[in-house]
């Protein structure tokens, strides 16, 4: 029972761990810009690369906010981050 009940945790740390990273690195983007990856990724890339974001969505979300299609992760404002940040929960 516990061994079952272990690898269920570690199947489930595994699903959500991917979409925890990418919003931490957004986060820590105000206080340090070191992942010039990240910085250089479109916002829609971004958004569609996340579990449950596909397309439509994502160009959506990003029209609600008031992101332009071509913008990059490094060019969005204090306010389109937070706002983004907000909706992703």
């Amino acid at each position: 029972m516990v061994n079952e009940l272990r690898a269920g945790s570690h199947r489930c740390e595994r699903t959500v761990r991917p979409k925890r990273d990418r919003l931490d690195r957004l986060r820590r983007r105000d206080a340090d810009s070191d992942d010039v990856n990240v910085g250089k990724l479109k916002v829609v890339a971004l958004l569609e690369s996340m579990p449950g974001v596909g397309k439509v969505k994502a160009r959506r979300l990003m029209e609600e906010i008031g992101i332009a299609d071509n913008r990059r992760v490094q060019g969005l404002g204090a306010q389109q981050r937070s706002a983004l940040l907000e909706q992703l929960g």
